[in-house]
C-alpha cells in the first residue's frame, strides 16, 4: 500500500494529466476506497470488534430464541439451505423448541402454494417474452417495406389483448373454473382463492349440464381480489397473447392498423375465451366425459387448440377475408414467392421461441410442485427436434434444398403438436408426434396456397391451425394413461381387464366409494387411470380408449366451426367500422410511413426486389 501511494506521489509530482481524481481531492477518494475495501475484506475482525445491537423492549420480554447457526451451515441437510426450527414457529419467532403442529402445517401450507404461484408467474414470463419471438419470425417473413408495421402489430396486441381480457375476457372464459369438476380429493394448486370463480352460465338439455361462460371475474372486481385468481390471470392472459397474435402474420403486410386495433380487443374479449371456457373454464367439451362418456372430456393441456389452433381458424379467416398480397397470385392463378426480407431474424425469433415453450407447457401445470414438469419439459424439447429435422428433409427431398424459413416452421409445427399432450405421452411418442407435425406443416403450407389459394406470408395457419389440430388428436391416440387420472371429474379404474367409470359428483358417497375401489379392501385393488388414448397399449397404457379420440375430435371441429365462423363474421362486420384493407396505394409502396409514420429502415435505400408484378 506504501508503495502505491509513492507512485500516486510520484505522478502528482511529474505532472501526469491522467488524474481521474483531481488532484488531492482525488487522493483522498482513494484512500477512503481502499480503506473501505480493507475493512469489507475482513468481515471477521469487523464482527468482533462491533458492538452488539441494544435489544428493543419488546424483543427482551420475547423468550429467546435457541441460539441458531447460518441456514447455509446448519440445518437438516448437513451444509445445505435447508432451514431450521426457528423458520417454522408461526406467525413470528418465538420458543422453536416448541413448535406447534398447527405452526407446522401453516408453513407447509404456504410454502406449497408459493412455491406454485412463483412457478406459475416465472413460466408466464417466459410466455410473454415469446411475444418478442412471435415479433422476430413475423418481421423476418416479411419484405422491409413493411417491417414496422408488422412489429407495431406484435407489440400493440399485447396491450390490447391484454386490456379486453382484464374487461371481460378472463371472467367469460374462467368466471366458472373454481366450480368445474375436478379430480376426486384434488386442490387448486394455487390456493383456495381459486373456488371465488364460481359463477358459470349453464344451460340444460336432456337432463345434462352444457356450460357457456363465465359469469365471474369482470375487471378482476373486488369479489375476485385474491392472489391466486391474480396468478391465473397473468399466465392466462399470455396464453391469449399467444392466440391473438397469430392472425398478425396470416394478414400481414396488408390489414389496415385501425381495423388491427379494434380486433385487439375483440380477440382478448370474445374471439378467444369463449371456445378456452368450453375447454378450460369447465364448459359443455371438458364435460364429454361425465356427459356422453367421451374419455376424460376434450383434454388440451397447454393450449394445441385452445391457443394454436383457435390462433389459426382465426388467421384462416381473417386471411380469407381479407385477400392476397397484390402480386401474390398470377393471371393463371398460380401463388409466386414473396421471400421475406431478414432470415437471421426468423431463426433468432424460432429460438426464442423454442426458449419460451418452456413456459408454455410445463407451466400449464400450474404447480411446480407437480413433478411431471421434467417430463413436459423434455417431451417438448424432443417434438421440436424432430419437427425441425422432418421439415428439413422432406424440402430437401422435394426440393434439392432444406429451406431455412421450412426449418423453422417445423420446429414450430412440433411445438404447437406437442403443446396438447406433452403430459400425456412418452418420449417415443412425443418424437413420434413432432415428426408427424414436420412433414403435415410442409404439406399443409403448399395446399393452403395452391388449392386454398390463400396467401399467409408467414404459414401461421399451417402451424398453428393444422398442427394445432393434429396436436389434440395425436393426445387421443397416443396418451399413455400414466398421468391425468379425474381429469374433468372422470375416474378411469382398471382391474383385471375391466374398467370401470367413476364421476366425482362432489358428494361424500363417491369419494368414499372411490377409496373403497382404490383401497386394499375385499372391494379395492382398482388402478386409477389416466387420460388414455385409442393406441394407448402401445405405449404402455393398460387399454386402449377409444371414446378420448372421440372427445378430441369433437373439440377439434368445435373449433373449426365456431371460431373460424366466429371470426368470419368478425372481420366481415368490423370491415364496416375501418376497412380491413390497407390502400393500394400504400400497400404497393409500403406501410409503414402511410400506416405508421415511421420506417423501419430509415437510413437504407429499401428496394423492394421480392415482390412479383402486380398484374
Amino acid at each position: 500500500m506504501k508503495k502505491f501511494f509513492e507512485t500516486i506521489q510520484n505522478r502528482k509530482e511529474r505532472k501526469s494529466t491522467f488524474t481521474p481524481f483531481g488532484g488531492k481531492v482525488g487522493l483522498c477518494f482513494l484512500t477512503i476506497f481502499l480503506v473501505s475495501l480493507y475493512l469489507v475484506s475482513t468481515p471477521k475482525a469487523r464482527a468482533q470488534a462491533s458492538p452488539a445491537p441494544a435489544a428493543s423492549p419488546a424483543a427482551a420480554a420475547s423468550p429467546t430464541p435457541v441460539p441458531q447457526a447460518p441456514d447455509s451451515t446448519a440445518g437438516t441437510i448437513a451444509g445445505g439451505n435447508s432451514g431450521s426450527a426457528i423458520d417454522l414457529t408461526w406467525p413470528a419467532p418465538a420458543n422453536a423448541a416448541k413448535v406447534t403442529n398447527d405452526e407446522v402445517i401453516n408453513n407447509v401450507a404456504h410454502n406449497k402454494i408459493s412455491i406454485n404461484v412463483v412457478w406459475t408467474l416465472v413460466t408466464g414470463f417466459l410466455v410473454m417474452f415469446m411475444q418478442a419471438g412471435f415479433a422476430l419470425v413475423e418481421t423476418g417473413l416479411c419484405r422491409a417495406k413493411s417491417a414496422a408495421h408488422t412489429m407495431s402489430m406484435n407489440f400493440m396486441i399485447y396491450g390490447l389483448g391484454m386490456l379486453g381480457f382484464w374487461i371481460c375476457g378472463f371472467a367469460l372464459m374462467f368466471g366458472g373454473a373454481g366450480a368445474a369438476a375436478g379430480a376426486i380429493g384434488g386442490q387448486p394448486s394455487l390456493g383456495q382463492g381459486i373456488t371465488l370463480l364460481s359463477g358459470e352460465f349453464t344451460i340444460h338439455l336432456g337432463g345434462k349440464a352444457f356450460g357457456l361462460f363465465g359469469t365471474k371475474g369482470f375487471f378482476l372486481g373486488s369479489d375476485v381480489f385474491d392472489t391466486a385468481i391474480f396468478t391465473l390471470f397473468l399466465f392466462e392472459m399470455v396464453f391469449m397473447d399467444t392466440t391473438a397474435t397469430i392472425p398478425t402474420g396470416a394478414m400481414a403486410e396488408r390489414w389496415s392498423f385501425k381495423n388491427f386495433f379494434i380486433y385487439g380487443f375483440w380477440v382478448g374479449m370474445f374471439g378467444y375465451t369463449i371456445f378456452g371456457n368450453w375447454v378450460w373454464g369447465g364448459g359443455w367439451l371438458s364435460q364429454l366425459g361425465i356427459n356422453f362418456g367421451l374419455g376424460h372430456g376434450h383434454v388440451d393441456f397447454a393450449g394445441s387448440s385452445v391457443v394454436h389452433q383457435c390462433g389459426g381458424m382465426i388467421g384462416l379467416s381473417g386471411a380469407t377475408v381479407i385477400g392476397a398480397r397484390l402480386g401474390k397470385f398470377g393471371k393463371d392463378g398460380k401463388p409466386r414467392p414473396i421471400p421475406g426480407h431478414d432470415i437471421p431474424m426468423v431463426m433468432l425469433g424460432t429460438f426464442i421461441l423454442a426458449f419460451g415453450w418452456f413456459g408454455f407447457n410445463p407451466g400449464s401445470t400450474l404447480a411446480g410442485a407437480d413433478n411431471r414438469i421434467a417430463i413436459i419439459a423434455v417431451n417438448t424439447m424432443l417434438a421440436s427436434a424432430a419437427g425441425a429435422v422432418v421439415a428439413a428433409l422432406v424440402m430437401w427431398v422435394s426440393f434439392g434444398k432444406p429451406d431455412p424459413s421450412m426449418m423453422c416452421n417445423g420446429m414450430l409445427a412440433g411445438l404447437v403438436a406437442i403443446t396438447a399432450p406433452c403430459a400425456f405421452v412418452t418420449s417415443f411418442g412425443a418424437v413420434l408426434l413432432g415428426g408427424i407435425a414436420g412433414a403435415l406443416v410442409v404439406a399443409s403450407v403448399f395446399f393452403v396456397e395452391r388449392v386454398l389459394k390463400l396467401d399467409d406470408p408467414v404459414g401461421a395457419i399451417s402451424v398453428h391451425g393444422t398442427c394445432g389440430s393434429w396436436g389434440v388428436l395425436s393426445l387421443g391416440l397416443f396418451a399413455n394413461g400414466s398421468y391425468g387420472q379425474g381429469w374433468n371429474g372422470v375416474h378411469k379404474l382398471f382391474k383385471d381387464g375391466q374398467i370401470m367409470t367413476l364421476i366425482n359428483d362432489g358428494s361424500a358417497q363417491v369419494a368414499a366409494q372411490f377409496a373403497d375401489l382404490t383401497g386394499t379392501g375385499p372391494k379395492g385393488g382398482w388402478v386409477d387411470q389416466g387420460v388414455t388414448g385409442a393406441l394407448g397399449k402401445f405405449f404402455g397404457a393398460s387399454y386402449n380408449d377409444w371414446s378420448q379420440l372421440g372427445a378430441e375430435m369433437t373439440g377439434t371441429l368445435t373449433c373449426l366451426i365456431f371460431v373460424g365462423g366466429f371470426a368470419f363474421v368478425w372481420f366481415k362486420l368490423s370491415s364496416l367500422i375501418f376497412p380491413i384493407r390497407s390502400k393500394r396505394e400504400d400497400e404497393i409502396t409500403g406501410l409503414d410511413i402511410p400506416e405508421m409514420g415511421a420506417q423501419a429502415y430509415p437510413d437504407f435505400q429499401l428496394t423492394d426486389k421480392s415482390s412479383p408484378p402486380i398484374d
